[in-house]
């Protein structure tokens, strides 16, 4: 046997249980409209919320050079700071930059938590959530989903603020306030929240660190960290995915830099979203189906069906990939769609028609 063949009989596993995936070439049309395989999409599956990846004042934005380093030691470029200062602005504490909500994570929960302390995070929480805490020495309690009441003693309570698989906000305001609590808004930020600053200042809660992507209703990529003083100074000391890794890109930074005015007053493109989403959700009530969820993301669960409803949805032009494990639990398969503000009614209105009654 060739010493590479246990990838092969790995992925001979993963194929006979319907589990290997493969990425897609999509060429954006529009915010909602895509060719994908050489046909003309309706887009229901992206996470540009609100439109911004197609604004024209983001797009504009998107000049400079890769920042070939860490900003440690290639130097930190004007633009980041530029874009740290109006994130600080916007959530009134310091804020600093990683790569990717992934790097965002782990820095915070393999740095916060020591050894010693209790960490109870949401059962539901992001791979990346998750992880961070692999790398953490801290001891580790699963709690049971948006249940204050199932959080015991901790030192750490870790949340996010809209579930991207789940579509829900959970209970923020009820939590004890005992432990720190950590809140990731990347599914929330731009959306929920006075300014679009997420579901736990909707819910009138100031979470001792908040998380945030770019990469979502930003409509660039990069992701931030925004908590006390001390918060940024030992992330930039001792957050390994900050020091050991490149910075954004002066053209990501810069996007983003643009996106964040339209976010804080985009009151309209909100309004816009409930609207829209409220349109879906009726017909989906009316088609018979049930959806997770009150707000942008939409998860219908189909168990095993998902991934032939996908390719159902494909061919009437709608472009929604079925969600299956690892993402998320076997049984618990899905379509996960996600409404834009920049979806037409008409174009909701193909997606109901493709989905159809439920069976």
């Amino acid at each position: 046997m060739h010493r590479t063949d246990r990838w092969t009989q790995r992925l001979s596993a993963l194929d006979n249980a319907g589990l290997q995936r493969s990425v897609r070439t999509l060429q954006p049309i529009g915010p909602t409209t895509a060719v994908l395989d050489g046909r003309e999409v309706i887009v229901a599956c992206s996470n540009d919320y609100l439109g911004l990846a197609h604004h024209p004042d983001v797009r504009a934005a998107c000049i400079g050079t890769g920042s070939t380093g860490s900003r440690l030691i290639s130097g930190s470029r004007p633009v980041h700071a530029a874009l740290e200062a109006a994130i600080e602005d916007w959530f009134g504490q310091p804020a600093l930059l990683f790569g990717s909500g992934y790097h965002a994570n782990l820095a915070v929960l393999s740095t916060l938590p020591v050894a010693g302390d209790v960490v109870a995070s949401d059962a539901l929480n992001h791979a990346s959530l998750i992880d961070g805490l692999r790398l953490s020495k801290a001891t580790r309690t699963i709690v049971a989903h948006a249940a204050p009441e199932a959080v015991g003693k901790a030192d750490y309570l870790v949340l996010e603020g809209l579930y991207s698989m789940d579509g829900d906000v959970p209970p923020l305001a009820e939590y004890s306030t005992d432990p720190l609590l950590i809140v990731d808004e990347a599914h929330a930020l731009g959306v929920l929240g006075p300014q679009g600053r997420g579901a736990a200042a909707a819910a009138g809660v100031r979470p001792d660190v908040t998380i945030a992507t770019f990469g979502k209703a930003g409509g660039s990529a990069g992701a931030f960290v925004v908590g006390p003083p001390a918060l940024k100074a030992l992330l930039m000391s001792q957050g390994r995915s900050f020091i050991f890794t490149t910075a954004m890109p002066e053209p990501v930074a810069a996007m983003a830099l643009a996106a964040i005015p339209i976010l804080r007053a985009a009151s309209d493109r909100r309004q816009r979203l409930a609207d829209r989403v409220q349109r879906f959700r009726d017909g989906l009530s009316a088609l018979g189906h049930r959806a997770l969820g009150a707000h942008h993301i939409v998860p219908i669960v189909v168990g095993d069906q998902a991934m032939s409803l996908s390719a159902k949805l494909l061919e009437a032009g709608v472009f929604a990939p079925g969600i299956r494990p690892p993402t998320v639990a076997a049984g618990a398969e899905r379509i996960r769609f996600t409404i834009s503000s920049e979806h037409t009614e008409e174009q909701v209105d193909r997606i109901l028609d493709a989905l159809g009654p439920a069976c």
